[in-house]
């Protein structure tokens, strides 16, 4: 295994990992900016107000994504075993 194979093995993984957590991270990060602007113009300061939406929305993500996102690591996983059967023959 050469040193310009495992980069790419390096490189893929680190787009399939964005790829994957991109929609959960996104619509989490967009209910979290709703929620505090919400408190910043209500002014009202309760934990479980920031928590409870962002669970929420983190597990309707997973939800709604969740297959698209293991279809895409299965292609990852089964790429790479196909590689290293490359590389051991």
């Amino acid at each position: 295994m050469t040193v310009d194979q495992v980069i790419t093995l390096g490189q893929r993984m680190l787009e399939v990992a964005l790829l994957v957590g991109t929609p959960v991270l996104l619509i989490t990060f967009i209910v979290g900016l709703i929620v505090s602007v919400f408190q910043a113009a209500t002014q009202i300061h309760e934990m479980t107000l920031t928590f409870i939406p962002k669970i929420l929305a983190t597990l309707f993500a997973v939800f709604v994504f969740g297959g698209w996102m293991l279809i895409k690591l299965i292609d990852y996983v089964k790429q790479n075993f196909q590689f290293l059967l490359q590389v051991i023959k």
